[in-house]
């Protein structure tokens, strides 16, 4: 059998479940997202206090987050053939152990590590808490958990702000992942509370899928993260290889498409052969969930986009610190916490591809408004209103999208679910961050170059001693550090200046309004989502009737 039986306790119909699961499943959802969230509100410590670069950190957390993708639909299967409750105390238990590792962290190779296998753990608790959820409510208790596990990620962001900052900044970074560890053992002693979800020895793993599954997120991983130091197409001089001259970061990307198109196949074959299947396609049979799963990726993709743009925004544009950055997107980050946890109560009475539609069309407006509002001037209110604004679009469609798919699958699939969720977010988000990243400094550099030409103040002379090659996002100070290395006079310092303030906003500007027109794009697949939230999940495992998937609900479509 390939099924996950991942939530056979079923609550009894028309009760209120008790809520300590859904307590758990925050307080688990919190260690995990607060962590890697305190790794880059501490980077200043850490790099202090280990004697090493930025990238150390950033590479750290890349690490886990590449470990979490590549293994976590692996870890769906794990969790069902072991027991869902006991894959998840051992996780749980790691992963504290490994915060505790980071807290008394002596070099980058030790952080490196700790990090890496952090990310590995959370590859077998993120699909858990989907499965806890499946298995202990049903109807608005069900919607209204999968939105409060919604908010639990922007919750931890803003709690790692207000809590990881003020420690960084008085009595050290370390404290924050003690605090984690502390977690880790209330998160522990609570689960045992939990109902448990009994073990399916008889699931038998797909390890070709498994090595296919990893190999391909790895590679699209490196990949897209790698554009825009490794080039789009053409290889830069920092590319660690070339293929004729070819970017190793298009390489990868092509290598992973592959991959992923042969893990599919791979799948299919097992399916038709009634062998294991790493993941079972049954939660993308439908047009409906498929165009569900597009809808959460493009979200993502827009969200951590314009996530990665604000702060570029603020630290760079207006010189503002780390800390300072942090704060300002406090709207932006409760905006999201709440719209997660009030959309469940829209489910009666709209639809999803209504939501949906109406939530792309709230974060286009909410990316338009920050576009034609930017200034050098961060607190004008304009500025505040389209972070809520988009906010409070991107916190509904997360917890909309998540909701829907987990309500048109099987019980039983609730652990394929919670993988594939876990998955789409984090190979959305990562994509998103790089491509805003290559979209932006190619439209900067653009900007740049069209006025440099035929500029009277800047001659060519001087334009030889600066690589316009490697044009970035740098600060006004930095480019009057490079400047006053070369024969540029004030007058022409004064000029480029000008430029740079000029072509980053502009850039800047283009990049949220193409990801506006994105969102709404998004309307399209928006459009094929289900006519209506299934909260009736009392008959998910049911017997298949004529005409049925297994276990698949019986529920009208709203034409």
């Amino acid at each position: 059998m390939s099924t996950t039986p991942g939530a056979r306790a079923t609550p009894t119909a028309g009760t209120n479940a008790s809520w300590l699961p859904l307590i758990v499943v925050v307080l688990t959802q919190i260690q995990a997202s607060f962590a890697v969230n305190a790794l880059t509100v501490s980077m200043a410590g850490i790099t202090t206090d280990l004697d090493t670069p930025a990238t150390s950190v950033g590479t750290a957390i890349t690490a886990g987050t590449f470990a979490m993708a590549a293994f976590i639909l692996l870890g769906a299967k794990i969790g069902a053939k072991f027991g869902t409750r006991r894959v998840f105390q051992i996780a749980v238990v790691i992963h504290g152990a490994a915060m505790a590792a980071v807290g008394v962290s002596v070099s980058p190779a030790m952080l490196f590590i700790a990090q890496a296998a952090s990310g590995a753990v959370i590859a077998l608790i993120a699909p858990a808490l989907t499965v806890f959820i499946a298995a202990n409510y049903q109807g608005d208790q069900q919607a209204k958990s999968i939105g409060y596990l919604a908010a639990a990620i922007p919750a931890a962001g803003v709690l790692a702000l207000l809590i990881a900052g003020t420690f960084a900044s008085t009595i050290g970074w370390r404290y924050s992942f003690a605090l984690i560890v502390a977690l880790a053992v209330v998160n522990l002693i609570l689960s045992f509370r939990i109902k448990i979800v009994p073990p399916a020895p008889e699931v038998e793993i797909d390890w070709v899928g498994a090595a296919f599954a990893a190999v391909a997120v790895i590679a699209l991983s490196f990949g897209f993260s790698g554009l825009n130091a490794w080039g789009l197409v053409l290889a830069t001089p920092s590319a660690p290889f070339e293929i004729l001259g070819i970017s190793p970061a298009l390489i990868l990307i092509l290598a992973g498409g592959l991959l992923t198109q042969a893990f599919f196949a791979w799948t299919r074959k097992q399916k038709r052969e009634g062998k294991p299947q790493l993941f079972n396609l049954d939660v993308l049979k439908t047009g409906a969930e498929r165009a569900t799963t597009l809808c959460m990726a493009l979200m993502m993709f827009v969200g951590t986009a314009a996530n990665f743009l604000i702060p570029l925004y603020i630290q760079i544009v207006q010189g503002r610190s780390s800390l300072a950055t942090s704060f300002s997107i406090i709207p932006y980050t409760l905006s999201i916490f709440i719209a997660s946890t009030v959309v469940a109560r829209l489910y009666k009475t709209y639809s999803p591809r209504q939501i949906a539609r109406v939530g792309f069309v709230v974060v286009a407006a909410g990316l338009t408004l920050l576009a034609f509002t930017i200034r050098m001037d961060w607190h004008q209110i304009l500025v505040v209103v389209g972070l809520i604004t988009l906010g409070l679009g991107q916190g509904a469609i997360v917890a909309l999208v998540f909701n829907t798919l987990l309500t048109s699958a099987p019980k039983e699939l609730a652990g394929d679910v919670g993988a594939w969720r876990g998955l789409v977010h984090n190979m959305s988000g990562s994509v998103g961050i790089a491509v805003a990243s290559v979209f932006a400094v190619g439209i900067l550099g653009s900007l740049i170059t069209t006025q440099l030409v035929d500029n009277p103040t800047i001659p060519a002379s001087l334009k030889s001693e600066v690589n316009l090659d490697d044009i970035n996002f740098v600060s006004n100070d930095h480019l009057k550090d490079v400047l006053d290395r070369t024969s540029a006079t004030p007058e022409q310092v004064d000029e480029a200046v000008v430029i740079n303030t000029d072509a980053r906003v502009r850039a800047l500007r283009t990049s949220l309004i193409a990801l506006a027109g994105l969102a709404l794009l998004a309307i399209i697949p928006a459009g094929r989502m289900p006519g209506e939230v299934a909260l009736d999940t009392t008959n998910a495992a049911q017997p298949p009737g004529p005409g049925r998937r297994p276990g698949k609900k019986q529920k009208a479509r709203s034409r």
